[in-house]
């Protein structure tokens, strides 16, 4: 009796996680623990608080990947209701840090509101296209439209221009995949280049600082440009195999800001050099693949736009964060995936996996 119970609870338990996913985002999340070490070596604390949060975000996986699809749709609209009501309140009553207002206080801790519509706004839009999938208009691409742009407003307001552009293209993923027809969005693309001096205005000071330092980080060395060029030196200094781990001197020596959290592959890179970042690069490729092999197979509407925009959201992770500190793309505030130091980036984006896990397997019990 007891063998068959724990034969059962060990079945139970592995049921419905994806080996693939699983051991890819381990590799990733243990190359990042080594990393936030190296990083962090003077203190160790946060070693072990990012070690809590990788656990805590395996379990909130498993969790989310024990929902079948039918189950996790009914939580697209109250979640997104919640998120929008959080971020007005972020508006009126949030706490103002460095000149941006991002985060609530309920006394005992602080919430960022924004980081719940991660995953809100495309469950919200699958859930949309997948009620109106009989009847599907363009109208229904335009009230899209607006229920992504009514937290990407919001977003960018507090001002937080990174996560704006997660939480933008997580949704604009679902409405591509949805059937977003090719004229609309050349339409929208020409719109934008036509819109762009008028955004340029809207920006913030620091925003337009950031843009014009990433044609010439060297106009202001020790200002706005310090980040880039800092990241590019530990990039460079690693040469084909790096350093070797804990000898990185740009990262030992201070000189790379953010160095556990945005920079981190600037760490990595001083480290491991290009064999290290070709392993790591090769891996994310593999986890956003897979995850669109698993859009692909999905059996309903609802499932095939959330996959697929919960794969390429990963790879608009990886692709701004690496852009970023290698000094293509101008320095806003998004983090590597399970390699920054940060509980919420880690929490949300291991739920994303189990939100795959969750629509490959459940899939597979349906056919069979």
């Amino acid at each position: 009796m007891l063998q068959q119970f724990l034969a059962a609870a060990r079945q139970r338990l592995v049921e419905h996680i994806d080996p693939t996913l699983l051991l890819i985002t381990l590799a990733i999340m243990a190359t990042g623990l080594t990393t936030v070490y190296s990083a962090t070596y003077d203190a160790n604390n946060r070693l072990l608080a990012q070690a809590l949060n990788m656990a805590v975000g395996i379990c909130a996986m498993w969790a989310v990947a024990q929902l079948p699809p039918q189950k996790l749709m009914r939580f697209g609209v109250p979640l997104y209701v919640i998120g929008v009501v959080l971020l007005v309140l972020v508006f009126f009553f949030g706490i103002k840090v460095n000149g941006a207002r991002r985060w609530l206080s309920l006394g005992f801790t602080r919430i960022q509101p924004s980081e719940l519509l991660k995953i809100a706004v495309p469950l919200m839009l699958a859930w949309y296209f997948h009620k109106n999938e009989a009847l599907l208009r363009f109208r229904h691409f335009v009230v899209a439209g607006v229920l992504l742009l009514v937290p990407f407003a919001l977003i960018a307001r507090q001002p937080d221009l990174g996560t704006a552009i997660l939480v933008g293209a997580a949704g604009f993923y679902v409405i591509f995949f949805a059937g977003l027809p090719w004229r609309v969005i050349g339409g929208m693309l020409a719109l934008a280049a036509g819109a762009a001096p008028f955004a340029w205005t809207m920006l913030h000071d620091y925003q337009r600082k950031r843009i014009l330092t990433l044609i010439d980080p060297t106009t202001d060395p020790l200002g706005s440009g310090y980040h880039i060029i800092q990241s590019t030196i530990a990039i460079g200094s690693g040469g084909r195999f790096g350093k070797g781990w804990l000898e990185g001197t740009q990262t030992h020596l201070e000189f790379i800001p953010e160095r556990h959290t945005d920079f981190i592959l600037a760490v990595f890179s001083e480290e491991r050099g290009l064999l290290g970042n070709s392993i790591l690069l090769v891996l994310y490729l593999l986890l956003i693949g897979r995850g669109l092999v698993i859009a692909a197979k999905a059996s309903t509407l609802f499932a095939r736009v959330l996959a697929g925009s919960v794969s390429l959201s990963l790879f608009t992770y990886v692709f701004v964060n690496m852009g970023m500190v290698s000094g293509v793309l101008p320095v806003v505030g998004v983090p590597l995936p399970f390699m920054s130091y940060g509980g919420t980036a880690v929490v949300t984006l291991s739920v994303g996996i189990g939100i795959l896990m969750g629509i490959h397997t459940h899939r597979m019990l349906v056919r069979t």
